[in-house]
């Protein structure tokens, strides 16, 4: 029996991509909400017919004999099952004509309701919460080397000191520059001298545990952050040309072999350096990494290597490739093998075959591990856990304007509103109050990573943006 690659991966290869902690393993399908539906589909077809069988047959097994005729008791038995099944359907009409009139509540438990004019919806409330949130816990500490850090640390309410890290004042960054800052309490202008004050001797950026050698997904990060915030492109040109020189198969070979690093990458140098040379030379490395899925008709899709042996196909890294291939296409342009790629890339989403889609399999969060040789010591590696927000992901795909383009000409449009508002149901629901929180699976705990929190805001603002329509 042939195995294909992806089921020879997890002994083979030193990165482990696994389950997160939301759905560890594929468990039996509980629908949400009420469940007429069914109900009426099964009463108004061969379930009406079979329950006025089985009366009837009752009926022809304890009607005594002494009824005159057996013509007779088979009138009855006739009868009695007619007027069951009849029941029986009009039952259903009645439920079907109910459902129609009162759909069930979407998950997260708020109905759908027709917005008022005069009234806002939920997600001012939320932007105003998580923004009061981050106020409240920005952390300011002189350093005696760097100076004054104002930002936050990788996740809200961490043990010990708060202390900024580059990743989560990035990831800040790009929140604030979503939330529109209405006010002064958390300063653009202190976040971004802060990054440049975490910038490492020897130029770029770094997450906390991969040490003092800088890494392209942090850098690629933090100079997306500082290019949206308004950073000099000449003052940028430097650390994106160091990004751009570090970033080969000779250099780092793990990072150009891993979907996750290689699409950041895409996404920060097209905010920072749009007219990078090395922007052509990674889409097609992205497009070359793809892989076919039988089950999906054979479309393009990604795991999360972009070398054998790939791993499963993912709907995470699916959506990642699909979201910097769009980018780029508007930035560069595309060849014929870039388009068919991103274009199979959201064909593929769009064909999950598991249901309901605010709970399905294609959004399972993952997790994985980049393992990268120490510089100082090649015999270890550093290890940097990474965890993904597939939701976030997956909206933030079918959002791109290629996606609806593509949903149009193949007259899947339901389809991808379904997918799509699935998909952003189960963004809304891992939030408290604005802050999004991943429980870890080894030990029960929850942490809010600010990463987290800055992909579900974005993907909730973007999923807001298309539902707008002017005057409600």
């Amino acid at each position: 029996m042939h195995v294909p690659p992806w089921g020879r991966e997890r002994a083979l290869s030193q990165q482990q991509l696994r389950r997160g902690p939301s759905r560890p393993d594929p468990e039996p399908h509980v629908p949400h909400g009420p469940r007429p539906a069914r109900l009426v589909r099964w009463l108004g077809g061969f379930g009406c017919a079979a329950a006025g069988y089985a009366v009837f047959q009752s009926l022809i097994g304890i009607l005594p004999t002494g009824i005159d005729g057996e013509s007779a008791r088979y009138a009855i038995a006739v009868l009695s099952g007619t007027a069951t099944a009849v029941a029986a359907w009009l039952s259903a009409a009645l439920l079907r004509a109910r459902y129609a009139e009162d759909p069930p509540a979407p998950a997260g438990g708020r109905p759908v309701q027709d917005p008022s004019p005069t009234e806002p919806g939920p997600l001012p409330e939320l932007f105003s919460a998580a923004y009061d949130t981050l106020a409240d816990q920005i952390c300011v500490v002189d350093d005696p080397v760097r100076g004054r850090l104002t930002g936050w640390s990788h996740s809200l309410g961490e043990s010990g000191p708060g202390r900024p890290t580059s990743v989560g004042t990035a990831y800040g960054l790009h929140i604030m520059l979503d939330l529109g800052m209405p006010e002064g309490r958390i300063g653009a202008g202190d976040l971004v001298d802060t990054l440049w004050r975490l910038r490492l001797p020897d130029g770029g950026w770094s997450a906390r545990s991969q040490g003092s050698q800088a890494r392209p997904e942090v850098t690629a990060l933090v100079l997306g952050a500082l290019a949206r915030a308004g950073a000099s492109r000449d003052r940028l040109a430097a650390e994106v040309a160091g990004c751009a020189t570090g970033f080969t198969r000779e250099l780092d070979r793990t990072g150009r072999e891993l979907t996750h690093v290689v699409t950041t990458v895409l996404r920060g140098l097209l905010r920072a350096a749009p007219d990078s040379d090395a922007l052509p030379l990674l889409r097609d490395a992205l497009v070359e990494g793809a892989v076919t899925d039988p089950r999906r008709e054979h479309r393009r899709c990604w795991g999360y290597r972009l070398a054998p042996f790939h791993g499963p196909p993912s709907a995470l890294h699916t959506a990642q490739a699909a979201v910097a291939l769009d980018r780029v296409a508007r930035v560069l342009g595309e060849n014929g093998n870039a388009r068919a790629a991103r274009e199979d890339a959201v064909r593929w989403l769009l064909a999950c075959p598991d249901a309901p889609h605010d709970a399905c399999l294609d959004l399972s969060n993952l997790r994985e591990e980049v393992r990268r040789p120490r510089a100082d010591d090649p015999s270890r590696h550093e290890v940097l856990n990474v965890r993904h927000f597939t939701a976030s992901w997956v909206v933030r795909a079918l959002l791109t304007p290629g996606a609806r383009e593509i949903a149009r000409e193949d007259g899947l449009e339901e389809e991808w509103r379904e997918r799509l508002h699935g998909a952003a149901s189960a963004v809304w629901a891992g939030q408290t109050d604005g802050i999004w929180t991943w429980a870890r699976d080894d030990s029960g705990e929850l942490r809010r990573p600010m990463w987290m929190t800055y992909q579900g805001l974005s993907a909730l603002r973007a999923h807001a943006v298309w539902v707008y329509r002017r005057n409600g």
